[in-house]
């Protein structure tokens, strides 16, 4: 991943290569800090305040001094301009800071956006179902689980992520040790049934994506119903299509399961549908304009 712009709190804009963190940062040595990745569209970040509020939250969750909103967006400001393009990834680090200090240490950058994603999209996603062994009740009653927490602890999310392309799929989905489905290492997961949109609930502890509730109010709009719940893998092999959501990948039509087609074995109208409301909203006057 190359660095276009990087901003650190108490120095703002910074050189992409400067040393920015100690040794002993907490993010660093522990893994205790809170990130967000976001998609900026023309310039703008897309949904700013929705992972502003994340990130705060995330802090908070994992103890970590309170965030700074006002710095965090300015220093998103001076990266996006000094990034010099206007259409980039945003990224937001928030972590304890030193070991024996009290001053968090807060960083954004902006990145160019990965290739590949539009022809990924048009051919479709195959997934893998990997088993995370923990019971969905209890990660959901489990504070210290840190369920629905975006924290930098990421390992297992990556090693996830590369069983995957081992077993020659792109992404995988996490089911919890009874079987449920929960969400992938970066993505919220949907599938459909007829005019019906399925995609598990908040109360498994999942992360609530910010793209998650974009789609959400589209697919209103769209006419589609909305069902969150508590979905065994059967449900999801059984939709008429499905699809991920992520703030940079945005919508990821699933064309296979396990190996096997899922739905029609193609990209679905859904999928395709809420891709172009998530373009719209974030681009006003785009509507029905793929990228």
């Amino acid at each position: 991943m190359s660095v276009l712009a990087l901003g650190v709190l108490g120095q703002g804009l910074v050189d992409p290569e400067t040393p920015v963190l100690h040794a002993d940062d907490q993010g660093l040595q522990r893994g205790r800090a809170a990130f967000e990745t976001l998609r900026v569209y023309g310039g703008r970040p897309f949904g700013l305040e929705e992972h502003l509020d994340r990130i705060a939250g995330s802090a908070e969750r994992i103890g970590l001094p309170p965030v700074s909103r006002a710095e965090l967006e300015e220093l998103a400001r001076l990266v996006v301009e000094a990034g010099g393009e206007p259409d980039c990834v945003l990224r937001f680090y928030w972590t304890g800071g030193r070991e024996d200090g009290e001053q968090a240490t807060a960083l954004a950058m902006v990145s160019p956006l990965p290739i590949g994603y539009e022809e990924l999209r048009a051919k479709g996603t195959h997934l893998i179902a990997l088993q995370l062994g923990i019971a969905a009740s209890l990660r959901a009653a489990s504070p210290w689980l840190l369920g629905g927490v975006k924290s930098t602890s990421y390992a297992v999310n990556m090693a996830a992520e590369a069983e995957a392309k081992r077993r020659g799929a792109d992404d995988a989905v996490f089911l919890s040790s009874e079987g449920y489905v929960l969400e992938g290492p970066v993505t919220n997961i949907w599938w459909r049934r007829g005019a019906t949109l399925f995609t598990p609930s908040l109360e498994l502890g999942i992360l609530a994506g910010v793209t998650r509730s974009q789609v959400l109010r589209s697919a209103d709009e769209l006419g589609y119903e909305v069902e969150e719940g508590w979905f065994d893998l059967g449900a999801l092999a059984a939709g008429d299509e499905a699809f991920t959501s992520s703030s940079v990948r945005e919508l990821m039509p699933v064309v296979s399961l396990d190996g096997r087609p899922l739905g029609q074995g193609r990209p679905g109208p859904a999928a395709a549908a809420l891709q172009d409301a998530l373009r719209a909203a974030a681009v006003p006057g785009a509507a029905g304009a793929r990228r």
